[in-house]
């Protein structure tokens, strides 16, 4: 029982230090002049700059898809016109 109260002392200090060091994280990053709150602004803008990218991207693609359905449909009117015409050519010969 003592071993396992001495172990559960331990575990609360050990929790206890976890917490400060988590409390002096969230202080560094609401404080701007540090290094951590630099890096995690500047991962933050640059994560906003890439998800507009992807948006961006994404939205093109949509756009080249369409783009793409239409000369599939084209090519196959223009096969089957092109199959028309070669047939009338060859009636005509």
């Amino acid at each position: 029982v003592a071993a396992l109260q001495d172990e559960k002392n331990s575990l609360i200090s050990e929790n206890e230090l976890m917490n400060d060091r988590l409390d002096q994280l969230d202080d560094s990053l609401d404080d701007p002049n540090t290094v951590v709150a630099k890096k995690y602004f500047h991962a933050q803008l640059q994560l906003e700059q890439l998800q507009e990218e992807n948006f961006r991207l994404e939205a093109a693609k949509d756009d080249y898809r369409v783009h793409c359905e239409d000369l599939e449909k084209q090519l196959i009117e223009l096969q089957h016109r092109n199959n028309e015409l070669t047939s009338l050519a060859e009636e005509s010969r």
